[in-house]
């Protein structure tokens, strides 16, 4: 375990990944995208929470056979296959149909983003069964965190790039450009990742004779493991911030001047404060303070929804997407963590299906958040989610950390 190769894997595959995703990044470049096509506020909620991945009932049914599986790498190369195509397909849809037929356009925009995410749902469970297995827990959480430091700077060189390119050349051509080229850049990601050195698991569990008793036995599992229960009811209850968070970026056009330039502040912003957040999140993990990570997240994603109810010029939602970046990867962190830790070995892929598989509903929080804001107004739909935020900190004292 802890083999350096394998950590210096695991950052790349972070790195390019993160580069080639944020062309497409969910709270700013994407709604753009859309609306640009025409598409309104509940169409920027479903394709935020598409992009967002992992299909729900397919977390549990890939957790289903990884629970037998000694080697996970076979399978994680088809969904690295399947995600690079889709992306791939997207850039090229865009530019054969998008200036003729936006119609058209979203619908394969959508069908890209459905097979990114579907494919996704399987890589969910494979991914963290892998990095469970190849890094002990103390070194974990410093792996993760270099990953995502990387990531957020990979992000930061994608934001500027993106903002160039969009400023330079003339739409739709340059959206399916975005995505072509970083298809490219997504598959060195997902060749490192899929060349970890993965040991063979010694204990696993018998898989069921049937998908049904499976999920019996899992709803079983979740009613005696309590603190399986606060978990997912806190991290389901932080998914709450993107009810509002995907929308932030349209009401900030009716108030500031959202140009290329814009756009790529704001997303320098929020990397660098990923990048930044990481060292402490890294150092945090490394001596078991995941669940401190997590309330620190929650409070940072209620402050964040504050902020959006007063914010009037570029600087405040720079600063906002600041924290945007430090606060996402503190949940992805601790919400990684505290699942690997608290799960036994045998049963860790039905544990890890488990909790993504509840709190996956949270993804599609955006396109409740698109239908509230058709019939109330941005602050009702801020001041709601701020409520669901102090409710899910209000559960956060009662995780475990094992």
């Amino acid at each position: 375990m802890n083999k350096k190769l394998n950590h210096y894997k695991n950052v790349s595959h972070g790195f390019f990944v993160s580069i080639a995703t944020t062309i497409a990044e969910a709270h700013t470049i994407l709604p753009l995208i859309i609306t640009y096509f025409g598409g309104g506020a509940i169409l920027v909620g479903l394709f935020s929470s598409l992009l967002r991945g992992g299909a729900i009932v397919v977390q549990l049914y890939a957790a289903f056979h990884a629970q037998a599986y000694p080697h996970m790498q076979k399978y994680i190369r088809r969904v690295f296959l399947s995600r690079f195509l889709s992306w791939f397909f997207i850039g090229v849809a865009i530019i054969i149909f998008g200036e003729d037929n936006p119609n058209l356009t979203l619908f394969f925009i959508g069908l890209g983003l459905f097979i990114f995410s579907f494919s996704a749902g399987f890589g969910a469970i494979y991914f963290k069964e892998i990095i469970a297995k190849v890094f002990t827990k103390d070194f974990r959480g410093k792996s993760m965190a270099t990953r995502q430091f990387f990531a957020a700077f990979g992000s930061l060189l994608s934001g500027a790039s993106a903002g160039y390119i969009i400023n330079t050349f003339d739409a739709p051509f340059s959206f399916g450009m975005l995505f072509i080229v970083s298809s490219f850049l997504m598959g060195i990601g997902f060749w490192a990742f899929g060349t970890i050195d993965e040991p063979i698991k010694v204990k696993t569990s018998k898989k069921e004779n049937s998908f049904k008793k499976f999920l019996k036995n899992s709803f079983i599992l979740l009613q005696n493991d309590k603190k399986l229960q606060i978990q997912i009811s806190t991290f389901l209850l932080t998914y709450s911030y993107l009810l509002s968070l995907p929308f932030i970026i349209i009401d900030a056009s009716s108030k500031i001047d959202i140009t290329g330039t814009a756009i790529a502040s704001i997303i320098t912003a929020q990397m660098i404060g990923a990048m930044i957040s990481n060292i402490i999140w890294g150092k945090l993990s490394s001596i078991g303070q995941n669940t401190l990570v997590a309330k620190v997240t929650i409070m940072l994603y209620s402050f964040i929804i504050l902020m959006a109810l007063f914010s009037t010029n570029l600087y405040t939602y720079m600063f906002m997407f600041f924290l945007v970046g430090a606060a996402a990867d503190g949940f992805r962190l601790s919400s990684t963590n505290l699942i690997i830790n608290i799960s036994p070995e045998d049963k860790r892929p039905v544990y890890t299906a488990i909790q993504s598989n509840i709190i996956s509903i949270g993804i599609f929080f955006p396109v409740l958040g698109g239908i509230i804001l058709s019939f109330t107004s941005y602050n009702f739909l801020y001041m709601l989610t701020i409520f669901l935020l102090i409710i899910a900190y209000i559960f956060s004292f009662k995780l475990k950390e094992e």
